[in-house]
């Protein structure tokens, strides 16, 4: 499997700390992968470093078939060649409607001159209807989003970000203040979208992670600690000792 996305060697410090040690990972073009660690980790460190948002002292991120190296590009250039990021509070457009929130990030998806002479046609009804019902909320089209349930919110938000046809998606703590019934939603939801683009979860609940059946990326003091499938990262002695020994 050729990699997706390839970090290595990344290392980044903040007044004198060092977030981010010598990290080395790949991720697979269609493949969802989980990143569990102790807060501190370096997991949010990680999706700034990918994203544009920092920048590391050393080493190396490339993206896609022609290995294009992320440390050149802006934060706008790096969402525009393929990789979204959810953050863990869902940030939709609560005053506007599901419907005109998929909209806008139709829009958003084009380039900028397009944006300025972009009439929506009916292909574009035809990818919003279908990107609703992806995400559960055909039913919901003409709600508001500020009075969606958090976890319709969350999917809103994963909606958008795959109306810009992302390559790779970073998700963070997508089943926090979630409820069951949402949670398994979500797991779906990502299992789904895993099929035919990278996903990356950030996750600190181990039932959801379990749920996700994938392999697993520990982190401990910016760098990797085990790889593996749950069973067998937990099983390790380094990771009950630095991270699951704590509970």
């Amino acid at each position: 499997m050729s990699a997706l996305l390839e970090v290595s060697g990344v290392t980044v410090s903040f007044d004198g700390f060092r977030a981010i040690n010598n990290l080395t990972f790949a991720i697979g073009a269609a493949e969802l992968r989980a990143i569990i660690g102790p807060n501190g980790a370096g997991k949010s460190t990680f999706m700034d470093i990918v994203t544009g948002k920092t920048r590391p002292d050393s080493g190396s991120v490339t993206f896609g078939e022609k290995s294009v190296s992320l440390l050149k590009l802006s934060e706008a250039q790096i969402a525009r060649a393929g990789i979204g990021r959810k953050f863990q509070r869902p940030t939709v457009f609560e005053d506007q409607t599901v419907h005109e929130n998929l909209t806008l990030a139709l829009k958003a998806a084009r380039s900028p001159w397009a944006v300025l002479a972009w009439r929506g046609t009916a292909a574009d009804e035809t990818r919003i209807q279908a990107l609703a019902a992806q995400v559960g909320l055909a039913d919901s089209l003409e709600r508001k989003a500020g009075i969606l349930s958090h976890g319709q919110k969350q999917w809103l938000e994963i909606a958008m970000l795959l109306a810009q046809e992302p390559r790779l998606l970073l998700v963070d703590e997508p089943a926090a203040g979630m409820t069951l019934a949402e949670r398994e939603k979500t797991t779906e939801l990502l299992v789904e979208i895993a099929r035919t683009r990278a996903v990356v979860v950030v996750e600190h609940d181990m039932d959801f992670v379990r749920r996700l059946n994938c392999k697993v990326t520990v982190l401990h003091e910016g760098a990797v600690l085990a790889e593996g499938s749950l069973d067998h990262v937990t099983k390790n002695q380094a990771v009950i000792d630095v991270y699951l020994g704590r509970g």
